[in-house]
């Protein structure tokens, strides 16, 4: 089904898993220096990853990560809050199952993006 895409169908799917991405991360991390330098890192960082790999590598895992950090979204809203008033910490705590759900979201849509592909 998706071999059979047009390349610019890839172009728009990637294209909205970028602003779908940076939408969310902006929203979950309100801090204005965020929102203006995340969206360049990950497009700064998606091209070598379609320049080596495909578009659908690069759309399906930005939609896991953001799926993958749904669950930490307060806790990164928070933590930036925090960031803003000056409190540091020595650590952020990052629950193990929530690290576990990013990577998996994330691997799983990288599979799914090989294996739909070919």
């Amino acid at each position: 089904m998706f071999p059979s895409l047009d390349g610019t169908w890839w172009w728009l799917i990637a294209a909205a898993a970028t602003v779908i991405h940076c939408s969310a991360m902006a929203a979950w991390i309100p801090v204005r220096r965020f929102r203006l330098v995340y969206p360049a890192v990950v497009i700064g960082c998606g091209v070598p990853v379609v320049a080596v790999a495909d578009l659908a590598l690069y759309a399906f895992a930005l939609i896991g990560l953001t799926i993958g950090l749904f669950p930490t979204r307060t806790r990164l809203t928070r933590w930036s809050h925090e960031i803003n008033r000056g409190v540091t910490r020595e650590r952020y705590d990052w629950p193990p199952s929530h690290l576990v759900f990013c990577v998996v979201c994330v691997v799983g849509a990288i599979l799914a993006a090989m294996a739909l592909t070919h």
